[in-house]
């Protein structure tokens, strides 16, 4: 079997007893699903993430354990000659939102939303890729060639009832979903002005910060010029066939399966982080399951070795100031008139333990309560919320916990979400309209 993901940081699992359930077809594919040992911690409610399918529909075979289960008789031959096609695998992942926490909360570390990822590869190399998948995949490259027409289209979208219901038909995005729109104009990097006192930071703005919300990438250079350092916005490459496309971490792709795509997006980016590296410079980045892709995704990708070097270099924006905040560096900020911020994680960040800097750097400002809530993840995730077969679902795991505790809150508390698409199921769902850290400490500033 031909795997389109290196699966090679699992060749060497397998070699004790607690393996012996590896599927005979798959490779080191087959191995990361066997890791699973069956201890069924995602099939709980209660605090953490995993597994949100799970906790809406309390039917073992939307959990983790059941998809391994189903990996497992794929690629054992059970499911037939087609086994990605099969109904029964097929139904094992529908709800599947790759949240990565059963990565972080399972005792076995199951990726589950890299195995989908293959999973979806393999599909679509079989059968082909449907209009959705390729229509949300393609985000950075349509964003970059039709910003215009789409932000267009995306208002008459969604102020038309009946061209509401036409893309559904046409598309399969739901009717029933707001689609964000487009900010008037992109985010656009001015030049860096002066040397910083405490260095300098390549700051990553990616595709959603950059189209949608580019305010949020003002508000962390304010932020980071204050505490201190220059800040040179990531820009492609010298010899990037694109020079004015903004640079792209390839997550789109990744989530709908065009795994080749996914890889030429990287390459530009570690082409464009070529002289960060060599020189030792902070990556920092706003949206977590971007920045993060950079530091676990890309492992899978063939990228070369620098790829070790990347991991120790990308920091999200929090994260880096919690870590100079430890190195002496002050931030002068002052108190808000809101007394009270509300913050939801975005799953990526839970899953790669980045709370705590999120806490941190909170309470550096005066008189400031900070409140995390417990919840799982928002139900959004991309695209998932926006699919006319999901978007039910997606409302479900957003009413778990996250909602009734964004309505509950007093009206003038901050809500705080990392994720772009977290922040578009907060503010559909509730009305409240939250905001990215950056955007709060900028407010602080003294």
């Amino acid at each position: 079997m031909k795997t389109h993901l290196d699966w090679s940081a699992y060749d060497t699992y397998g070699m004790g007893d607690a393996y012996a359930g590896i599927p005979a077809t798959g490779g080191n594919y087959a191995k990361a699903v066997a890791v699973c040992m069956n201890n069924q911690q995602c099939q709980r409610d209660g605090k953490g993430v995993m597994c949100p399918s799970y906790r809406i529909t309390h039917d073992p075979v939307h959990s983790t354990g059941a998809r391994v289960k189903a990996f497992k008789a794929a690629l054992n031959g059970e499911l037939g000659d087609a086994p990605f096609l099969h109904p029964d695998l097929e139904r094992a992942m529908d709800l599947c939102v790759s949240c990565k926490g059963c990565k972080k909360e399972c005792p076995s570390a199951v990726d589950m939303t890299l195995i989908k990822t293959e999973f979806l590869a393999q599909k679509y190399a079989a059968h082909g890729a449907p209009r959705r998948a390729r229509l949300f995949g393609g985000l950075p490259q349509w964003l970059h060639r039709y910003h215009g027409p789409l932000k267009a289209a995306v208002k008459w979208r969604n102020r038309s009832a009946l061209v509401s219901k036409a893309a559904e038909q046409l598309l399969g995005i739901s009717a029933s979903r707001v689609i964000p729109e487009l900010a008037e104009s992109p985010f656009e990097a001015r030049p860096m002005r002066k040397p910083g006192k405490r260095g300098r930071v390549y700051l990553l703005v990616d595709t959603f910060t950059h189209y949608y919300q580019p305010a949020v990438a003002a508000a962390a250079i304010r932020v980071l010029r204050a505490a201190g350092y220059a800040v040179d916005v990531l820009r492609p490459g010298d010899d990037d066939a694109e020079p004015d496309r903004p640079l792209c971490c390839g997550r789109t792709y990744l989530s709908q399966g065009n795994v080749e795509a996914a890889k030429a997006e990287a390459k530009r980016m570690m082409a464009a982080l070529a002289p960060a590296l060599a020189d030792g410079t902070p990556i920092v980045g706003l949206e977590p399951s971007c920045l993060l892709a950079l530091r676990d995704e890309f492992y899978s990708l063939s990228l070369g070795p620098q790829v070790g070097e990347l991991g120790k270099q990308a920091f999200l924006f929090e994260e880096f100031l919690m870590r100079e905040g430890n190195k002496g560096m002050k931030l002068k900020l002052k108190p808000l008139p809101a007394r009270k911020v509300l913050v939801h994680g975005h799953c990526h960040q839970k899953a790669f333990g980045t709370m705590k800097s999120m806490r941190k750097v909170l309470a550096w400002i005066p008189e400031l309560d900070v409140e995390l809530i417990d919840s799982s993840c928002c139900g959004m995730s991309g695209s998932f919320g926006l699919e006319a077969e999901h978007a039910e679902a997606s409302r479900q795991m957003a009413e778990l916990s996250l909602l009734p505790a964004v309505r509950q809150a007093d009206e003038d508390t901050i809500v705080i979400a990392d994720g772009f698409s977290c922040r578009h199921q907060i503010e559909e769902g509730s009305g409240r309209q939250p905001v990215h850290v950056a955007m709060v400490l900028a407010r602080a500033l003294a």
